[in-house]
């Protein structure tokens, strides 16, 4: 599993906006259980004697920390640099008018809030008269002495020692996904007390209102303000009306409002589909990586004493599963070590006199190690052993490596596929937590009565691989192709959160099955890395949850 989704626990819009009487400001309204959420700025709708007034409205959001950092005390994600997090809002369509090219900035919030009963977000009715539920003067009423006002109109936000993270929407109807990876760490961290975040127009783009009248805030990172208007000198003398989100209240389940967590966890187990190293192939493709799945009682368990990032193993190849000819740096072998799937420390080099290959401990009783052979050997043996290269401590593992060569050829080779899911259920729990094995081999593959009768479909392991999931009622994607760019610095696979991977009997991949929704049918579609180009294939391998 490459995603998870954590869903805001409490949602509210806050806003100064009048009333249809255009009189009387809708300060204390609350709308926390709306399944709508909504951002506006409108100009010049009433005047008084500073001028036009400006009226806004503010979304406020609140998502489960604890669970996130309970997920990774237990192993459920990675460490901080190893998983990016992005805030998913949803739009809501409206019979309104859409604000075009507007920039949303996300902040974090500084006070603690209240989400609130109140709905109506027309009239703005649903008052909290100093009750339960924040609005756009107050945060909660949970002080001591009652209610808990604001630092100032509007809500309350870090703005020193945080960069606002905004994104911008062209067309005014598109979802917003953006990372806030760093917002996040710090709440895990404690370093930044989890409020929630406020979703807000730039400054730019909140209305224009100066006057003498101003209250300037004893916090200097604060605007000033007369009442409940917001000061500002740099704001737009037009309106942007209305941009709209869904709630987490919302019936559509894979609307809510969320925090989703992405990462990289492929393995990438080249046992299956090794070549010997050839100059036909770059230096990147002549390196693979090697793995070592300790099983104890079929359970995976670290190897004693090597259970710990930057833990090291060893391994040494012969030509015998018992001993034979070591494979050495003399002719006719060349052996290389490399950085793949290893500890960053270790760096691409020849092996020494030992001829040792460093690995490197990957998870919780899994262990790789990456290298490059020439050889004309068919099969070699892989032997795991602990201590250091040069004194041999204990042995493991011994395992066997076919050894495939890379060959030219004269002709353009079909590149489309046959795919299979080979151990798919028809219903699942929303409790599971599946592996798929995927079985792949070309599509032109010649099956005649002797070879059906004879032989067994030759697998072909994919290299890049990306699964996507979708509602097969309404085509929804629930999990998209993850097929973007590496977004975590130093992770080769970070970015490609559908990746599939594969060892030596083929593809695979886990899907959390509390990402969909009971009730419905769902279908898998895979999508090919070949030639440069993304090439989605045309099975679909449907399942339902119950």
């Amino acid at each position: 599993m490459a995603i998870k989704r954590y869903i805001a626990v409490s949602g509210n819009t806050i806003t100064n906006a009048f009333k249809p009487n255009l009189s009387t400001r809708g300060t204390g309204s609350n709308m926390g259980k709306s399944d709508v959420l909504e951002v506006f700025s409108i100009y010049g709708q009433a005047s008084s004697s500073d001028g036009p007034s400006p009226e806004l409205s503010r979304i406020l959001l609140n998502f489960p920390i604890t669970d996130i950092s309970t997920d990774r005390t237990n192993g459920n994600l990675p460490a901080s640099g190893n998983v990016d997090f992005y805030l998913r809002l949803y739009n809501t369509r409206h019979a309104y008018s859409l604000p075009e090219d507007i920039t949303l900035v996300v902040k974090p919030v500084s006070q603690s809030w209240q989400e609130g009963y109140g709905m109506d977000m027309e009239t703005y009715r649903d008052l909290t008269r100093d009750g339960i539920g924040s609005n756009w003067m107050n945060a909660n009423s949970s002080s001591a002495n009652g209610t808990l006002n604001w630092d100032f109109p509007g809500g309350t936000y870090h703005s020193s020692t945080y960069s606002d993270e905004s994104v911008t929407l062209t067309r005014g109807d598109e979802d917003v996904e953006l990372q806030i990876t760093g917002l996040v760490e710090q709440w895990i961290a404690g370093t930044k007390s989890n409020y929630g975040i406020g979703v807000m127009l730039t400054a730019s783009q909140e209305a224009y209102f100066s006057s003498s009248a101003a209250t300037v805030p004893e916090n200097p990172d604060t605007q000033s303000y007369s009442g409940s208007v917001l000061h500002n000198h740099t704001g737009s003398r037009r309106s942007y009306y209305t941009k709209k989100f869904f709630n987490r209240g919302t019936e559509f389940f894979f609307k809510r409002p969320c925090i989703e967590a992405r990462w990289g966890s492929v393995k990438k187990d080249d046992r299956g589909n090794f070549y010997a190293s050839s100059s036909l192939a770059g230096r990147e493709d002549n390196l693979q990586t090697l793995y070592f799945y300790n099983y104890v009682r079929g359970r995976l368990q670290n190897l004693p004493g090597v259970g710990t990032d930057g833990a090291v193993i060893f391994l040494k190849l012969y030509t015998s599963s018992s001993g034979g000819e070591q494979i050495t740096t003399d002719s006719p072998y060349t052996l290389r070590q490399g950085t793949r799937g290893m500890p960053a420390a270790l760096t691409d080099n020849a092996i020494g006199l030992s001829y040792a290959v460093t690995g490197g401990y990957v998870s919780t009783g899994i262990y790789s190690a990456s290298l490059a052979v020439y050889t004309t050997a068919s099969t070699l043996f892989d032997r795991w052993f602990t201590g250091s290269a040069a004194s041999e401590g204990d042995y493991f593992h011994t395992g066997s490596i076919t050894i495939n060569t890379l060959d030219s050829s004269n002709i353009y080779e079909d590149t489309t596929y046959f795919t299979d899911i080979t151990n798919l259920k028809t219903t699942y729990t929303r409790e599971e937590e599946p592996t798929f094995r995927v079985f792949t081999r070309k599509k032109n593959f010649d099956f005649n009565l002797y070879t059906k009768a004879t032989s067994k479909a030759q697998l072909q392991i994919v290299n890049d691989g990306y699964y996507k999931v979708f509602r097969v009622i309404d085509d929804v994607d629930v999990v998209s192709y993850g097929t973007g760019s590496s977004f975590v610095t130093g992770s080769e696979n970070a970015g490609h959160y559908t990746r599939m991977s594969y060892d030596v009997s083929g593809s695979y991949f886990d899907l959390d099955m509390s990402l969909l929704e009971e009730g419905y049918s769902y279908g898998i579609k895979f999508a090919y890395y070949i030639n440069g180009q993304y090439l989605e294939q045309p099975d679909v391998f449907k399942f339902r949850v119950e």
